[in-house]
This record gives C-alpha cells, sequence and structure tokens, in this order.
C-alpha cells in the first residue's frame, strides 16, 4: 500500500492538553505574585528609577538617543535637520517640528488593542512630545525649514511618554539644534484609595492600578515647565500642586545624567573625527 511521505507522523504516545496547562501557567502566576509584592511592598513617593541616557547611538541619523528605565522602558529616538520645508506655503517667521511616536508590537505585555485605538494614541503622543519640545527649540532661527524626531518605544514598563520627552530632546541636542535647554521629562501616578500617594516615576503595574496620571516637562537651567499633561481624578488641587512640585524635583535630579550623556557623546564624536583626521594625514603622506 502507497503510504503519504508529504504527511508528517504524529508521536507514538499522545497526552492531554491538561498535562501541559499547569506549565503554561506558571509564568502568568509569577507575574500575578510580583503585582501582589509590588502593591504590598512600601513604596518611597520621591524614589526616582535609575536612568540610562546615551546620545549618538545611531550614525544614520543626524542625532540619537536612547533612554532606558530601570522598570523596563526603553526608547530609542532619532532626529534629523534642519531641512527645507516640503510645504509651500511655510511660514517664514519659524521653522516647523514634526514629532512622530511610533509603539513597537512587543512593547506591552498582553494582547495588542485595536489598531484604530493604538493609532489614535500614537497620534496623541506625539502632539503631547510636540508640546513639550516647543517651547525648548529655537524655531525662529530656521526659518522655512523643518525638524523631525522620531520616538520608538521598545518597552513599555511605565513612565514610557515622560521617557520619549526625555530621549527626543537629547536627540535634538545631539543633532546640534539650537535649543534653550535639553526639556526633561517625568512621570507620576496617584495610587487608589481615598488618600492614596502621588509616586514619582511609576512602574507599568503601577499605571494600570493608578487613578491619575500626570506628565511633567521643564528645563532645567530656565526653571520653567515646558509643559504638564494630566488626566484621572488627583484629588483636591493641593493635591495636583503637590504632583507638580514632586515631579518639577525628579526633572531637577535627572538632569545631570542627560548633560553627562551629551558630554561623552561629544567626546566620542571629538575623538572619530580625531582620527579620522590622523589617517587621512597617514594616507597624505603615503601617498606623497
Amino acid at each position: 500500500m502507497a503510504q503519504d511521505h508529504r504527511r508528517l507522523r504524529g508521536p507514538e504516545d499522545s497526552q492531554p492538553p491538561e498535562v501541559w496547562a499547569g506549565a503554561a501557567g506558571v509564568p502568568e502566576e509569577e507575574e500575578d505574585e510580583e503585582e501582589e509584592d509590588a502593591a504590598g511592598a512600601p513604596r518611597d513617593p520621591c524614589a526616582l528609577q535609575p536612568l540610562f541616557a546615551q546620545a549618538g547611538v545611531l550614525s544614520q541619523s543626524e542625532g540619537s538617543a536612547y533612554v532606558e528605565l530601570r522598570g523596563g522602558t526603553k526608547v530609542l529616538c532619532s532626529a534629523w535637520g534642519p531641512r527645507e520645508a516640503a510645504e509651500p506655503g511655510a511660514a517664514a517667521a519659524e521653522g516647523q517640528l514634526l514629532c512622530e511616536f511610533r509603539r513597537a508590537p512587543f512593547a506591552g505585555r498582553g494582547a495588542r488593542g485595536r489598531p484604530g485605538a493604538e493609532a489614535a494614541a500614537e497620534r496623541e503622543a506625539a502632539a503631547a512630545v510636540r508640546e513639550a519640545l516647543g517651547p525648548a527649540v529655537r524655531l525662529e532661527r530656521y526659518p522655512r525649514a523643518r525638524l523631525t524626531v522620531s520616538a520608538v518605544l521598545l518597552q513599555d514598563g511605565g513612565s514610557a511618554l515622560a521617557a520619549a520627552v526625555t530621549a527626543a530632546a537629547l536627540a535634538l541636542a545631539d543633532a546640534g539644534v539650537e535649543m534653550y535647554d535639553v526639556a526633561v521629562g517625568c512621570g507620576l501616578c496617584r495610587a487608589p484609595g481615598p488618600a492614596g500617594p502621588w509616586l514619582l516615576q511609576p512602574g507599568e503595574a503601577e499605571e494600570r492600578r493608578a487613578v491619575a496620571h500626570l506628565t511633567v516637562a521643564l528645563l532645567p537651567a530656565l526653571n520653567q515647565v515646558s509643559a504638564v499633561l494630566g488626566s484621572g481624578q488627583g484629588g483636591p488641587p493641593d493635591a495636583w500642586a503637590q504632583a507638580l512640585r514632586l515631579g518639577l524635583d525628579g526633572c531637577h535630579r535627572l538632569y545631570p545624567v542627560l548633560r553627562d550623556s551629551l558630554l561623552q557623546a561629544t567626546r566620542r564624536r571629538d575623538a572619530a573625527a580625531a582620527r579620522r583626521r590622523d589617517a587621512a594625514a597617514a594616507d597624505a603622506a603615503t601617498t606623497a
């Protein structure tokens, strides 16, 4: 009898799916335990997540930056410009700042939302980044020009919008764009409960349980607030004022990290230029 060699043979011994259901559910149980531990552990409202920032990480763009928080948030940002505006009727008084925000398909845990809802959320985040960077960039120095910033959220571990604002400002500064100061973003959320405190730089689990959210962008050298974005039930006005003061303090504490990252990027760029000059001089001497 002829056999069908195109068909894959199954295992000789089979087991019911219930045997593997327990093993498959272990990670979810561990995640639930981690969330319960995070919820029950004492949390210092003023504690900042350790931040890693590096400028000049991409060679294909004129400016770039990478920002990572200890909670797991990772943002990669690129900047281009100034370039001539494509619109013929662009205003001559000042340039245009275009911001783009994209969320990687693997950025968050669980199933993805509807494409339309995700696109709307990305447009809203891009508008928020544009609002935070607008007061920092000297657009009047670039008439009839366009500056473009693109931020990609690689992993969402909480305070993603604040990290995107910081990464976008670093990328613009790395591109040599004239700015009044580097905008620093800091996120907050209010824990549930009648007397729930405001938490500085919350994680993803804390943001999901929160009843209110706040993102603050600050120009530390000028001590000027560039954007305040809030939503939810934050309690009385005094509670919002306390959250704003807490966010401004967090921005001031993060500023030295960003300044050091720009200095290191400048030193790396100068060292690379010096090596290229030495190599060109050596080639010229060899040819002569």
